[in-house]
């Protein structure tokens, strides 16, 4: 383009540091709601904020601008707060410790919430200053979009006059996501009897496992935490020991693949701890060589107790339990039959089963409604087949790929007059809010777009800095390009 005197990205940054410091995760978003409310206030500009504490903040056209047709900016306010072993935070009262290297923002130990940090920090950046040129904006900030998109399924739009929508919420520059599966959360519950035993006492953790968003990488063929787990008790199980479950855990959102998970039970006849360990061990080594390439650092690690009084549940019980998880499917179940993407698939994202049974986090996903309907069908009737229930919640829909859309024509010159390419237009698995927000606005013409973020909803996520910074750029552009 011809005028490439763009702003930098430091007010960008700067925004997105006081939101770090504010604690955000899903469901605790009334300090980052009223931030925002008070941003818009301080700046003279009109603001609502509804009774889910969503934020809609508008900004009159600049000069010249008044007739350009108005751009709907749009990301979400929570973020997947997650924490490693090692980090001695409360994530629903404490900030981020942000960090930088290699050119990569980090949070220490923690989650970085890019995911979606990044969109309020572009979009308060651009709401300040009143030297970049841009239409009339309407900037919608949602609540609780990791746990079911809820503040984009609840909110009220009818006093929205925009019909087009810059989401900010994807993961990879350069790329203009067009189109996204739906899907639904489960919830299901399997009862147990526990009674007193006598026993040794097995301590099994699972470490090491990569990860990561049950979306848009899980067709990376990555380990699911709590179905290795019951893989490996079932191996214990048949390599003749006795085993008594008394608890498991694996996974905190069910959205995000469980990086590991931990067992407790009683071994009916445990003889010789140091030939039971050295069992776990070597289906340790045969677990890392059959997924090498993908996970490198599986890691099992075994504490024992001699002997204990303990409740445990039943030989039929933990058979029943592990069983079930082993046959829940899991991952990828299809792939669209037209282009490179994942059309249907499953993750059992938490897995906790303690004195009050077995309880799963599932989040399904399609492209196809009829194939998530066939899925849904498919995890209540096993779960059935186990004594167990399934509820479901958290329903949203999919978001159609329109084959005609002048607002993604626009952005598209925008970019190629940019960096002289064109963007890679595509449809992904992982869901956006874009789909309740065309359900609300008709005639809605949707594009996504977003820096270079890797390892979302972990301890590992990074926010290229370079990235950011780019598609910062980029956003004054196309804030500043008129239509035709």
């Amino acid at each position: 383009m011809g005028n490439r005197n763009f702003k930098n990205a430091e007010q960008v940054m700067k925004y997105f540091r006081e939101i770090a410091a504010i604690p955000h995760g899903s469901y605790n978003i009334d300090a980052i709601s009223d931030y925002l409310v008070d941003f818009a206030n301080k700046h003279g500009l009109e603001v609502v904020q509804d009774e889910l504490k969503n934020v809609i903040i508008k900004k009159p056209a600049s000069a010249g601008y008044e007739n350009e047709p108005v751009l709907i900016i749009q990301g979400h306010m929570d973020m997947v707060a997650v924490c490693d072993n090692t980090a001695e935070k409360d994530m629903t009262k404490d900030g981020l410790d942000l960090a930088e290297e290699d050119g990569f923002l980090y949070a220490k130990g923690t989650s970085l919430g890019a995911d979606d940090g990044i969109a309020i920090a572009y979009a308060l950046a651009a709401l300040e200053d009143d030297t970049i040129a841009h239409p009339a904006l309407e900037v919608i900030f949602t609540v609780n979009e990791e746990t079911g998109l809820e503040g984009a399924q609840g909110i009220d739009l009818t006093h929205i006059s925009g019909k087009r929508l810059l989401n900010i919420d994807s993961e990879d520059e350069g790329i203009f996501t067009v189109s996204c599966a739906g899907g639904v959360r489960v919830h299901t519950a399997i009862k147990g009897k526990m009674k007193e035993i006598t026993a040794p006492v097995v301590f099994l953790s699972l470490d090491g496992l990569l990860g990561g968003h049950s979306g848009s990488e899980i067709h990376k063929k990555r380990a699911n935490g709590a179905h290795l787990l019951a893989r490996i008790l079932f191996h214990l199980d048949e390599e003749g020991y006795d085993l008594r479950l008394i608890s498991m855990a694996a996974g905190d959102k069910d959205n995000a693949i469980p990086t590991g998970g931990s067992a407790e039970f009683a071994v009916m006849n445990l003889e010789d701890a140091d030939e039971f360990i050295s069992c776990a061990e070597r289906f340790n080594d045969k677990l890392n060589e059959e997924f090498k390439g993908i996970e490198d650092d599986i890691l099992i690690t075994i504490g024992i107790q001699f002997p204990e009084e303990v409740m445990a549940y039943t030989e039929e019980d933990t058979e029943n339990f592990l069983e079930y998880i082993d046959n829940e499917p899991d991952g990828v179940i299809d792939m669209c039959p037209d282009i490179d993407m994942v059309e249907t698939s499953l993750n059992l994202g938490v897995m906790k089963l303690d004195a009050e049974g077995l309880n799963c986090q599932f989040a399904l996903r399609s492209s196809v409604k009829n194939s998530l309907e066939t899925l849904k069908k498919r995890v209540a009737s096993i779960t059935a087949n186990y004594g167990g229930e399934a509820s479901f919640h958290g329903e949203y829909p999919g978001w159609e790929y329109l084959s005609v859309s002048p607002f993604r024509d626009k952005m598209v010159k925008v970019y190629k007059d940019l960096y002289g390419k064109e963007p890679v237009i595509e449809g992904i698995h992982a869901g956006l809010e874009c789909g309740f927000f065309c359900e609300k606005i008709e005639g809605l013409e949707a594009v996504s777009i977003g820096p270079d973020l890797q390892n979302v909803h972990t301890t590992k996520e990074r926010l290229n800095l370079a990235s950011m910074e780019r598609v910062w750029e980029y956003l004054q552009a196309l804030l500043a390009a008129k239509d035709a």
